[in-house]
């Protein structure tokens, strides 16, 4: 579901992984990196997550799993800021934008 008044679209969310080098409970941590590359606001953030497990503690307020999908950040607007989030598991999992809502305000 994508709406709004610019040329802003879902692929204007960028989720990145890199390893921290830590390990919890003998798993690798990874550290997860959304961003909005818009000047629009995207809001309601679903990311596809399928199969996702973690041994590491995740703020449910940052992500939490849905069988939708994965909702970031409670469903508030992401704006240019980045929300960051760590996991442990053997590897990492696929993450990808599956849908947002797009606000832009006309000036």
């Amino acid at each position: 579901m994508m709406s709004g008044f610019s040329q802003c679209s879902l692929k204007d969310l960028s989720v990145s992984q890199t390893q921290t080098g830590a390990k919890v409970q003998g798993k690798s941590e990874w550290v997860v990196t959304i961003r909005n590359n818009c000047e629009c606001v995207q809001k309601d953030v679903i990311l596809n997550c399928d199969g996702f497990q973690t041994v590491e503690q995740i703020d449910p307020s940052i992500f939490s799993i849905s069988r939708n999908g994965c909702l970031v950040n409670n469903g508030q607007p992401i704006y240019k800021d980045a929300v960051k989030f760590k996991y442990a598991w053997d590897e990492s999992f696929a993450l990808s934008p599956k849908s947002s809502e797009i606000g832009c305000s006309k000036i």
